[in-house]
């Protein structure tokens, strides 16, 4: 469930509301008893990290990381280079 930051705009008070995501919106706040909370925009409130969460995690030998990988060799470039036709003077 995410965390939810709000913010009344009568007193100032600020507060965090753990709420699933279909849940109604604060709208009372503790401190002035106000119908007066609003959402704040803020960052999720949590981190990727540890094992498993990242692309070579779950790759093995020459697989690891391609997608910053600078020594996987490159599409090789295609020349449509035609002969000149020989022009024929009479």
């Amino acid at each position: 469930m995410p965390i939810y930051e709000y913010r009344c705009t009568e007193c100032g008070h600020e507060l965090e509301a753990l709420q699933k995501m279909s849940d109604a919106p604060l709208i009372d706040c503790p401190e002035c008893s106000n119908p007066s909370l609003s959402k704040k925009v803020s960052a999720a409130g949590f981190r990727l990290s540890g094992s498993g969460w990242y692309e070579t995690d779950f790759k093995s030998g020459s697989k690891k990381n391609l997608a910053g990988d600078k020594t996987a060799p490159k599409a090789e470039k295609k020349t449509d280079a035609k002969p000149k036709a020989a022009s024929s003077s009479s």
